[in-house]
């Protein structure tokens, strides 16, 4: 099972393809692609292959894409002081944001399309000689 720990909004999150994780919220709207670069640990289908980071694993990004913006539930801020009657109650809902996590993998890997395959070597040609 490959996964990878990333970091964003200072919190970690442990993702894999396929995962849909909610973050704290990013300036993009949805449906809009989005990479994230601090990878602190990388583990591919291999068990062999194991990158640790020191802070951060260098060449590996995660992809995703935002389905959603949303807020959390509400939570409520009670200040109060005592002996004077002092008594106040304040709500607050962090924006948050839905991200679908899409591919977790090397930046240098390199992607073999359609295309490639089937190109196939130039053929040597003669040059004709103008008399």
């Amino acid at each position: 099972m490959k996964y990878a720990v990333i970091q964003t909004g200072g919190k970690q999150y442990k993702v894999s393809e396929g995962d849909v994780i909610e973050i704290e919220h990013l300036d993009k709207k949805p449906k809009e692609a989005v990479n994230f670069d601090d990878v602190l640990l990388y583990v591919s289908n291999d068990p062999k292959t194991v990158l640790i980071g020191s802070p951060k694993v260098p060449d590996v990004s995660v992809a995703g894409t935002i389905i959603e913006e949303k807020k959390s539930k509400k939570i409520r801020v009670a200040t109060f002081r005592a002996k004077v009657r002092y008594r106040k109650v304040h709500g607050h809902r962090q924006l948050l944001s839905a991200v679908k996590i899409e591919s977790i993998g090397l930046k240098n890997e390199k992607k073999v399309t359609k295309e490639q395959k089937e190109e196939k070597p130039a053929r040597k040609t003669r040059s004709k000689k103008v008399a």
